[in-house]
């Protein structure tokens, strides 16, 4: 029979952990209930000599993150406005550890860095919704992985 992954090594992501670190103060942006990076690489086509079909060849790539957060927070929010009142837009890291005890995968840590906002939701409210949220969206331009899961049993 073939080795096929445990159900406990499936992530909860309820346990993850979200860090914003802006100017050297560190933040748990517990207010986060969902959060995604993605990096998108941008491939070229390479029109080659002598052959019907195209080569491809990586030409660098773009880092994005989106996420929801319950609307409890003016960390962001000040960072928009700084930008309003003198024009600077500032840099911040987003560091996020995504682990389940249950798993045998362990921990893994992403590290975006120099993150700038889309934009934000400066103000909001709605007397029909039970809780409120706002959607927040950026750029960053470099990541790291201090931590990595590990690799499962049967895997290699």
């Amino acid at each position: 029979m073939a080795n096929t992954m445990n159900a406990r090594d499936a992530i909860s992501g309820a346990l993850a952990e979200c860090y914003v670190i802006i100017e050297g103060n560190r933040y748990n942006f517990m207010q986060i209930r969902e959060f995604e990076a993605k990096v998108e690489n941008n491939i070229i086509d390479v029109a080659i000599l002598g052959r019907t079909s195209k080569g491809h060849k990586s030409a660098g790539s773009n880092g994005t993150w989106s996420g929801t957060a319950y609307f409890n927070q003016s960390i962001l929010r000040e960072l928009l406005y700084r930008y309003q009142v003198n024009g600077e837009m500032v840099y911040f890291d987003i560091q996020v550890t995504t682990s389940d005890p249950t798993s045998d995968a362990g921990r893994q840590t992403i590290i975006l860095k120099n993150c700038l906002m889309d934009g934000g939701t400066l103000t909001k409210f709605n007397a029909d919704e039970e809780l409120l949220t706002e959607d927040i969206s950026g750029t960053f331009d470099s990541w790291e992985m201090p931590e990595k899961f590990t690799n499962l049993n049967g895997m290699i």
